[in-house]
């Protein structure tokens, strides 16, 4: 699968960090990770997060995994599912939830949040339909909430009930009495979560280490 199938060397060290934005030193804690998590294999299956204990209670526990699995984020123009993924796979993934670097212009951070929201988006629009439904909305502005520190997770469920309400009312409510409700597309999502600050908030812990210190 992956194109690298052993340590990787200092060149393509460089590749991946130019690729991904994790400096070498990163990648090489990764790449331990990954060797873990695989039991020392080259690739990694969907079966191999089942040894990882704080991701066997994440409700959005699925989601998770077949995102690591979906050709949609691996950066190449492709679509569909593989059951391995080799450690270049497994980094891009990655890279999707390491917080920006803080010398970027305005212009390079729109884009990095684009690319967050369009990996979220693709966690939900799980049968690739160009759409998600509004209980799916529901979970994603949830669980983003429930990462700032401050709210509780019961607060948390109130505003994205709220906010899946509110959508509901503004997506539904100029619909002819024939129309068919399809779903919130990806550029409505992107108007949606607007106000809400995502770059440090996709993260991840269950893998024995906190993705938002992987920032250069």
């Amino acid at each position: 699968m992956g194109a690298l199938q052993s340590l990787p060397s200092e060149p393509e060290y460089l590749d991946l960090a130019e690729k991904t934005g994790f400096s070498q030193e990163q990648i090489g804690i990764l790449h331990k990770r990954f060797k873990q998590l695989s039991h020392n294999e080259e690739s990694l299956r969907k079966d191999d997060f089942n040894t990882i204990p704080d991701l066997s209670c994440n409700p959005i526990r699925t989601q998770i995994v077949e995102a690591f699995f979906d050709k949609r984020n691996f950066r190449q123009n492709d679509v569909g599912h593989v059951q391995e993924i080799g450690f270049e796979e497994f980094l891009v993934v990655m890279s999707h939830f390491r917080p920006p670097s803080l010398n970027l212009s305005e212009e390079q951070r729109e884009s990095i949040r684009r690319e967050k929201l369009r990996f979220l988006f693709n966690m939900h629009d799980t049968d690739n339909d160009g759409t998600i439904t509004l209980e799916e909305y529901r979970h994603v502005v949830e669980e983003l909430l429930s990462r700032s520190g401050p709210l509780s997770k019961e607060t948390a469920k109130g505003i994205s009930d709220a906010a899946m309400l509110e959508v509901a009312s503004i997506s539904m409510g100029h619909m002819e009495p024939d129309e068919f409700y399809e779903g919130i597309t990806f550029e409505h999502f992107l108007k949606i979560l607007k106000d809400i600050e995502i770059e440090t908030r996709m993260n991840i812990r269950f893998l024995n280490m906190d993705t938002t210190t992987l920032c250069k």
